[in-house]
């Protein structure tokens, strides 16, 4: 049985694991970071696919529509989702 609390819990994206889907809460980042993330596609209810990770869990690469981007541990830090 799946504990439906569990699974909407919001958290950070760098949290995701791979095959994870997920919606886009809230960006904590600074204004020219989150600048770059908009121009991106990654806003506010925006659906982020997790793919892959490096080895060293250094960088994240996810999917947004058909788009895919690489992104640095830190800043995935910095985006709040919650699992679809």
């Amino acid at each position: 049985m799946v504990d439906n609390t569990e699974t909407k819990k919001q958290k950070k994206l760098s949290d995701c694991k791979k095959s994870c889907i997920a919606r886009v809460i809230k960006l904590h980042a600074d204004a020219e970071l989150k600048r770059r993330l908009i121009s991106f596609g990654v806003m506010k209810d925006a659906i982020i696919e997790v793919l892959e990770y490096a080895p060293a869990k250094s960088t994240i690469e996810i999917k947004i529509g058909k788009t895919r981007l690489a992104l640095r541990a830190q800043e995935a830090d910095l985006i709040e989702v919650e699992k679809i």
